[in-house]
């Protein structure tokens, strides 16, 4: 598979300045943007300047910055901007480190997680894979955006191992289920949405406030057990096959940043629910280009604008029973894949089921995951007037079961 193009120009440019939480040496860990290949500590420029939110930058997650509310994430971009386009040179450059002499921890305390299914070619997939004597998309699928709720404990950031689980697995002719280490690990390329604005308990979140809820973007890969899914998940769905490990990128991408890749959906038939339903720039999509690489193989390249459903209905639908928000909430898109072979963003979809094992540079091939395998996400958008807007990456390395 060729490299899909991309603009030219610094991964993380002014017009990205994505968000997160780094730690120098033994020192408090701060809220910090990324500009290159450097770090600007928020915290201290805020200090230096007499920032009236100084005290939320010398924080060790994002959640206070993002509980100001949305006027006030506007009007801090605006000031990290000034920063970097103005006349504080001096200031950015006292502030600043280098990336390699810091270690980037979890941007946020999440709250809960939640991931959804919003991919109609992932969902027919899987549904020909899991059910081949049944529909490929089961009756409700195109009236709601289908979802699970994950394990929050067990979000990682990037970087992070991922021990390989255990569990049990479909039984053989003796009926009697096997235990142990998963064979059928994989990865799924998904985008995640982190809220910064919480709402009440009994109040649903209409379609049309999404964008004052959703604080930023990032990579995420919801790292699956195939066998161990494919044996639990009915009635209920899944649990042990996906709660051992959940990775995001270290960098939130604030969704302001993004506003030149908002792009409509590729339809929805039939009309869904009025509760569902809005205007165009209510049910936006994004124009989002992703990559996934096995140990440096590029293995796939899956496209967000392919997705049915938009992150305002996901976020509408979480809420429309009365379930409130809490800032720091996560709620994934569900695996991106789309209709060409080179936009599946699972090995499930690739190899299907392992069947057909697709071959690496080094001329090995994978069915699925092996231990010592590295999964690497990585992500772009364009921007304003030419510009890039960098998603970063998520990557993560498969040990043995301990």
């Amino acid at each position: 598979m060729t490299q899909p193009p991309s603009p030219p120009g610094s991964p993380y440019e002014a017009h990205t300045l994505p968000y997160g939480v780094c730690q120098r040496g033994a020192g408090e860990p701060t809220v910090c943007v990324r500009i290159d290949d450097s770090v600007l500590d928020l915290a201290a420029a805020a200090a230096a300047l007499g920032h009236p939110h100084a005290g939320v930058f010398a924080q060790a997650s994002l959640n206070p910055l993002m509980a100001l509310g949305p006027t006030a994430w506007r009007e801090i971009r605006r000031w990290v901007v000034s920063l970097v386009d103005g006349d504080r040179a001096e200031v950015v450059e006292r502030c600043s480190v280098d990336l390699a002499d810091v270690t980037m921890l979890l941007p946020v305390e999440v709250g809960d997680y939640v991931d959804f299914y919003a991919s109609e070619w992932h969902a027919a997939n899987v549904g020909k894979i899991f059910r081949p004597d049944s529909p490929a998309l089961p009756p409700n699928w195109k009236h709601l955006p289908i979802g699970y709720h994950g394990r929050s404990g067990t979000v990682v950031v990037s970087g992070t191992d991922i021990v390989r689980p255990q569990g049990q697995r479909r039984p053989g002719s003796d009926g009697v289920p096997p235990f142990g280490p998963s064979t059928k690990l994989d990865f799924e390329c998904e985008v995640g949405f982190i809220v910064g604005q919480a709402s009440e308990l009994g109040q649903p979140v209409p379609v049309s406030a999404a964008r004052e809820h959703i604080f930023g973007v990032v990579l995420l890969n919801d790292w699956s057990a195939r066998d161990i899914q494919a044996w639990e998940y009915v009635p209920l769905g899944p649990f042990l096959g996906k709660s051992f490990a959940t990775s995001i990128s270290a960098w939130v991408v604030p969704l302001e940043a993004l506003a030149a890749a908002e792009t409509a959906l590729p339809g929805q038939d039939p009309e869904p629910l009025p509760y569902l339903s809005g205007s165009n720039g209510d049910l936006f999509g994004l124009d989002l280009h992703l990559q996934v690489e096995i140990n440096g193989h590029l293995v796939a390249v899956p496209e967000f604008r392919d997705m049915y459903w938009s992150p305002a209905q996901m976020l509408a639908h979480m809420t429309v029973n009365g379930a409130s928000l809490r800032v720091g909430d996560l709620f994934a898109s569900g695996t991106v894949s789309g209709k060409d072979p080179q936009t599946l963003g699972s090995l499930l979809e690739t190899t299907w089921n392992g069947d057909r094992p697709i071959e690496l540079v080094d001329g090995s091939t994978r069915g699925f995951l092996e231990d010592g395998d590295v999964v690497t996400l990585r992500g772009w958008a364009a921007g304003h007037n030419e510009s890039r807007v960098t998603l970063g990456e998520v990557s993560g390395r498969i040990l043995d079961h301990r």
